[in-house]
């Protein structure tokens, strides 16, 4: 992985001494806080319902073992012994004292992490895929594309103060794992044999987003060969600063512009903006040299894999004990996927048990013994999913078992990646001051509501995705099932939406009709999969069923038996 150079290191340990002294100032009251908000958010620090939140970057997900020891000890020492990891590959701490954030800074510091632009209208933390590197189905590794772009943009004084924030999302895969088309800007990467024998390059997606109005990116332009993307991307990124609205919070994301030009007019504007920052007989500086690539994929070499030779699913069954052999089996389904690498696997450790906990956290005892399973069995690195689960991407496939077992341990080990209990969802009003309603109860609910394994591995592959308020940090637009809160009269009611789904089939699901109740919401749940059960045909996936039906027989059912309070849907 990444290793700060001296530049990095002096650049984080410069910002940590800085907001040292703003905090400082902010204490003693020589700063007041309208001065030191934008501050603070510049170093991903937010006032929230109760208390400070301090957000993490993760950059494209990638983690240390060392790393996560030190967020296990900053959720001791500083927070209340867990964080939370969320849908952007950040963790946030939901407890921490204004007066201590400098301190946690500094500690992250030492391991070559830092908070800076998790907040502000500025370029936010770069997500890509958790599978980088490992994928089976992988093109070519996003990763130093990803470091090379977090470099460009990391404090860019021209981007520092955006219409709104801005989020960039990178897949060099058959699969997209990304959500790529629901960021404001989508780098789709391949190798275009067209181009230099096999260059590679980008097709750069625009205006994608979830919140208010939700949209899909559009495709603007096509094979951007590596070197110049800086200087594309500075192309497109001014003519969003030219025109975004600074005059509406609500009307302030890329989304709002390239539907308003259209995306061919935006796509225009943009290539002729490029065409004054860049062309052949006069390339801009802004864009990536081959040194600058070689000075960064360095660090994204092959680990020191063994010679092994694959071992098939029934031959590593056969390595579990008797009794252990049908739960195993179970795991080995849903938490293991394949790898690049003959006799190796990469492990998905769920971060979501049934009913005891929030979807995404982990505390610091799970921490620091997932930093131990990372050591032992994934050369010490691991990776944090946009589904808000962890990743041990380096598993021999002879280790599987016992791997399974420690992660039993530490309560990481269900399988139901992909099920109905796989749930992303925001902290919502539990903890974030935006937020209409909770979302953690639901989520809990819905987690004890379908708390049979047998049953869900039955209904296979559904997405549900919960959102305390309209921002959708819990994407509640792409889950195959979405519920977003709402406040109704200062009541909390949740909205219902049908047929979302992230990846090659993006798509925005679709209001079902008024909200429900909280205390609704399990029964609602319950018609809705009932639906599915009576009508699928074999096999049938949740959102194939929905897309052959419509979303006529699913909203008689979940009105026919709940709903008798509920209010008018979100206009």
């Amino acid at each position: 992985m990444y290793k700060y150079d001296y530049i990095d290191q002096t650049l984080v340990d410069q910002r940590v001494t800085q907001f040292r002294d703003q905090v400082e100032r902010r204490l003693n009251g020589t700063l007041a806080e309208e001065e030191f908000r934008p501050l603070r958010l510049q170093n991903g620090l937010y006032h929230q319902r109760h208390a400070y939140m301090l957000r993490v970057a993760i950059p494209y997900g990638l983690l240390s073992a060392k790393q996560l020891r030190t967020l296990a000890f900053i959720a001791d020492r500083y927070d209340r012994g867990y964080g939370h990891f969320t849908t952007r590959q950040n963790i946030q701490f939901n407890w921490v004292e204004l007066e201590q954030t400098p301190n946690i800074l500094a500690e992250l510091a030492k391991v070559e992490m830092h908070a800076i632009q998790t907040s502000g209208n500025c370029i936010r933390n770069i997500t890509s895929d958790a599978f980088a590197g490992v994928a089976a189905d992988e093109y070519i590794d996003p990763r130093p594309i990803c470091e090379l772009l977090r470099q460009w943009s990391t404090l860019h004084p021209e981007f520092a103060h955006l219409p709104r924030k801005f989020k960039f999302a990178v897949n060099g895969a058959k699969e997209d794992r990304t959500v790529l088309l629901c960021h404001d800007v989508g780098i789709e990467l391949k190798k275009n044999p067209n181009i230099n024998n096999g260059e590679l390059t980008a097709d750069i997606y625009a205006g994608g987003g979830m919140g208010r109005t939700p949209i899909l990116g559009s495709l603007i332009k096509k094979d951007v060969t590596w070197q110049v993307l800086p200087s594309y991307l500075t192309a497109l990124l001014r003519v969003y600063n030219r025109f975004g609205r600074r005059d509406n919070l609500y009307k302030a994301r890329i989304k709002i512009l390239v539907k308003a030009l259209g995306s061919e007019e935006f796509a225009r504007q943009v290539e002729g903006e490029w065409l004054q920052l860049h062309s052949e007989s006069k390339p801009s500086n802004d864009n990536f040299t081959q040194a600058e690539w070689e000075r960064v994929a360095k660090h994204f070499t092959k680990p020191d894999y063994l010679k092994l030779k694959p071992i098939s699913n029934e031959a590593i069954q056969a390595t579990a004990s008797e009794i252990e052999r049908a739960p195993f089996a179970r795991w080995l389904k849903r938490n293991v996927k394949p790898h690049q690498v003959p006799g190796y696997a990469s492990v998905i450790l769920s971060l979501k048990p049934h009913g005891t906990v929030a979807p995404g956290d982990a505390t610091s005892a799970q921490m620091n013994a997932i930093a131990d399973l990372a050591e032992q069995y994934s050369f010490g690195e691991l990776r944090v999913t946009h589904e808000q689960n962890l990743v041990l991407a380096d598993v021999e496939q002879s280790k599987l078992v016992e791997l399974w077992q420690a992660a039993k341990r530490q309560h990481v080990a269900l399988p139901n990646i992909g099920l109905l209990t796989d749930i992303i969802a925001c902290p919502g009003g539990d903890f974030c001051s935006l937020a209409n309603a909770k979302s953690l109860p639901i989520a809990k609910a819905i987690q004890e509501r379908f708390d049979d394994l047998d049953y869900l591995f039955d209904l296979g592959d559904i997405s549900l995705n919960i959102s305390g308020c309209i921002n959708s940090c819990g994407h509640h637009h792409v889950g195959n099932i979405g519920v977003l809160g709402v406040d109704k009269d200062g009541e909390e009611w949740y909205q219902i939406t049908l047929g979302g789904e992230q990846g090659n089939k993006a798509s925005i699901g679709k209001v079902i009709g008024p909200s429900f109740y909280a205390n609704e919401i399990p029964d609602v749940m319950t018609s809705l999969i009932n639906t599915y059960v009576e009508q699928r045909t074999a096999d049938e996936p949740f959102i194939d069923t929905y897309r052959r039906l419509g979303l006529t027989p699913f909203k008689e059912a979940a009105y026919m038996n709940n709903g008798k309070h509920s209010k008018g849907a979100l206009a």
